[in-house]
């Protein structure tokens, strides 16, 4: 028996039931294209990729407690460290054809894996092969950013982040961070490393909706912040 609702507050995303386990999948925006080898459900004419909480740390926060998503249909995102393109192909689900998602990976290597199996098949999908520290060379990116996620690994993680979100994103827009404590610190408990990122965000002038200090099971000294931006000022200056 299994069962697909949509999610009460996020339209495209959904859950679905399959004898009495819970799983999370958004709707398949390039039907019959697996990304990364994920488990599919038909329900008549539509298509639902199941979305791994292990391979995914937006899942994970989700599964974790995430207690608001603002990524929706419609949503412009920009997202950084987009590696092969597993969690940017969900989110290209979510945004669907009237959104879309600026995908930022460093790697030549990786964003050519990014292009063949992800936005090859998804036209709301436009990679930019790019450090994310050079924010003012994407050329490509065009309006007001919705959403600015940020997985890289470099210690200056955060700064980077708040750089991005100083020139792309509209006024009252969102940061959703995922922290990798080991690559800012080694020694210090993640925990510890996770709470003053959230300082610094804070300080940055956005503010904390919610921080999720841990995504274990699934990722290892990792967390993830949820921020708003709280001022007017434009964001581009």
């Amino acid at each position: 028996m299994q069962e697909i609702t949509e999610d009460d507050e996020v339209k495209g995303l959904y859950w679905v039931t399959i004898n009495g386990r819970r799983f999370l999948a958004t709707k398949n925006f390039a039907p019959g294209i697996s990304v990364y080898g994920e488990r599919t459900l038909k329900r008549g004419s539509e298509e639902y990729r199941i979305w791994d909480p292990y391979r995914s740390k937006l899942a994970a926060a989700m599964f974790k407690g995430l207690s608001f998503m603002p990524i929706g249909e419609g949503s412009r995102v920009l997202y950084l460290g987009a590696s092969t393109g597993t969690t940017v192909s969900h989110v290209s689900d979510i945004v669907g054809s009237s959104g879309v998602v600026f995908a930022v990976e460093v790697s030549h290597r990786v964003a050519r894996e990014l292009v063949e199996h992800v936005a090859k098949h998804r036209r709301n999908v436009i990679p930019i092969v790019e450090d994310a520290r050079n924010y003012s060379k994407y050329g490509v990116v065009y309006g007001k950013i919705d959403v600015v996620y940020s997985d890289i690994a470099q210690p200056d993680q955060t700064e980077i982040a708040l750089g991005n979100c100083r020139r792309y994103l509209s006024p009252r827009g969102y940061l959703m961070l995922v922290v990798k404590s080991r690559s800012i610190d080694v020694v210090k408990e993640p925990e510890v490393v996770i709470r003053a990122e959230q300082e610094r965000i804070k300080e940055a002038g956005l503010d904390i909706v919610q921080s999720i200090l841990s995504l274990e099971p699934y990722d290892r000294d990792h967390g993830f912040i949820l921020s708003r931006m709280q001022t007017t000022k434009d964001s581009s200056s």
